[in-house]
Formats: C-alpha cells, sequence, structure tokens
C-alpha cells in the first residue's frame, strides 16, 4: 500500500505563552523525528486534506508539555497569530515518512471503514476518532441505534483492513449494550 500524499502528525491544542508557541498532541509514533528543529509541517483538516494554499510552518524549537510538545515556529511570532492554529492538524508529505509496518495504519484511514464482530455480525461505521487520554477510541455509528465509542486497542480490535473498509472487533460484553 503505497502512502498517501499528506499524513496527520499532530493536533495543536492551544498556544503557549506570548510569543505563539503552540502545545501540539502528538499523532506519530515518530515525534521527536516529526518535530525536530529544522522539519516542517503544514496546517489542514482531519481528513488528511489540505488548503489550497498551504502555510509551512519550520519547527524552531520544541519541549515536553504534558505528554505533548510546546513548539516554537519560525512563522508564528505572537500570541494572535499562534490562536489561528488552535484546534487545526498538522501534517508531513507521506514520502517524507518511513515505510509503515504491514500491521500499521493511518489515523484518517479509520474514518468510514465497516465495523463488524468476529463472527461477521456488523456492528456498524466509523465516523469519527478521538485522541483521549487512555488513547485511541473510534466513534462508530449503529444502524438505528446510538452511537458507541470503541478504544483502539489489541483486546478489542482483532483486525483492520483497510483495503477491504473493514475493522473487526471483539468488544468486552455489555459494551455494545
Amino acid at each position: 500500500m503505497s502512502a498517501p500524499e499528506w499524513v496527520i502528525v499532530g493536533r495543536v491544542r492551544k498556544v503557549h505563552g506570548l510569543r505563539g508557541e503552540l502545545v501540539v498532541e502528538a499523532i506519530t509514533d515518530r515525534p521527536d523525528e516529526v518535530f525536530s528543529p529544522g522539519r516542517s509541517v503544514v496546517a489542514g483538516a482531519t481528513d488528511g486534506t489540505i488548503g489550497r494554499r498551504p502555510r509551512q510552518l519550520n519547527v524552531e524549537g520544541r519541549r515536553p508539555f504534558k505528554g505533548g510538545f510546546i513548539i516554537a515556529f519560525e512563522e508564528i511570532q505572537d500570541r494572535d497569530e499562534g490562536e489561528l492554529y488552535r484546534g487545526r492538524f498538522l501534517l508531513v508529505p507521506g514520502s517524507e515518512l518511513p515505510e509503515r509496518a504491514p500491521d500499521e495504519v493511518y489515523v484518517h484511514e479509520l474514518h468510514g471503514l465497516r465495523v463488524e464482530l468476529t463472527d461477521g455480525t456488523p456492528v456498524g461505521t466509523v465516523t469519527d476518532v478521538y485522541e483521549l487520554p487512555q488513547g485511541l477510541a473510534v466513534d462508530v455509528r449503529r444502524e438505528g441505534m446510538s452511537s458507541v465509542v470503541i478504544p483502539y486497542r489489541a483486546e478489542v480490535v482483532r483486525d483492520v483492513d483497510v483495503a477491504a473498509g473493514r475493522l473487526v472487533v471483539d468488544p468486552p460484553p455489555g459494551m455494545l449494550d
């Protein structure tokens, strides 16, 4: 499977300080590499798309902060300008990332997958993905029922087949009730 054109690697949570540094939650297994000084990212949307005229942001410096990073970008000089990036996702070209292992998926690839139990029983469709303190979780819309949030953990998610459009789960008793 080839790398997508753009890959989400982080999310801007808020601005930190008067100089426009951003608090960024890393959404990559390689945050030290992706957010190292001299590297660049582009602000974009959750589906991995970018605008017609994307603005490149160059990492000037970073330091750890509450499970993420405080990142200074060369192009952002003050708090007001930093506020423009609150809630935005940061992306890099897929070609800049190392080839992924066969069992790895990109977060944006989970959107729209059909969810089913290990016996093939349909559960619903992934409509959103959340980065929670406990880890990644998928929001699954069920036909004629309320949606359910399912943790994206090895003991629950048994298989992901992006090509087939399917995510197989084995939820603990009561999770889908």
